[in-house]
């Protein structure tokens, strides 16, 4: 399965998760901080799994307002994707992720909510990179 790249990006991280991290162009640049709850001081900064749940919200309402022609549903100036991940050990060995999204498409018909939701979920990227190695659940809020 190929990629043919329409946009690429870079950002570099040092220190690994008690560090930074900066995208080229200086459009993102955080702290990084491990949280108390991964035996790290917590605080202030953020961490991949911040990050990650960032990414993905914003990718799926992208997503859903792609296919929302091709649905016939109208997503709203107020719609809100809200991503939580977790991390955590894999029974498998090695650590793993879970995501969770919750769609809030206010005024939109539950079956038509939930016909778009399912759609975008096909072609949002972040949808089709943790397909068949993270287990997604998706809400209607």
């Amino acid at each position: 399965m190929g990629v043919k790249a329409i946009y690429k990006t870079k950002a570099t991280a040092t220190g690994g998760r008690d560090g930074a991290a900066r995208s080229e162009d200086g459009s993102v640049d955080v702290k990084l901080v491990v949280p108390k709850e991964m035996g790290g001081p917590g605080g202030e900064g953020a961490n991949p799994e911040k990050l990650f749940a960032a990414g993905y919200s914003a990718c799926f309402l992208g997503a859903m307002k792609a296919v929302s022609g091709k649905e016939g549903v109208k997503v709203p100036q107020d719609a809100t994707v809200t991503a939580e991940i977790g991390f955590g050990p894999r029974d498998e060995g090695g650590y793993g992720i879970t995501a969770d999204l919750t769609i809030n498409l206010p005024g939109v018909d539950r079956a038509d909510a939930e016909r778009l939701m399912h759609a975008a979920h096909q072609v949002c990227p972040y949808s089709n990179a943790t397909r068949g190695n993270v287990d997604v659940g998706l809400t209607l809020a």
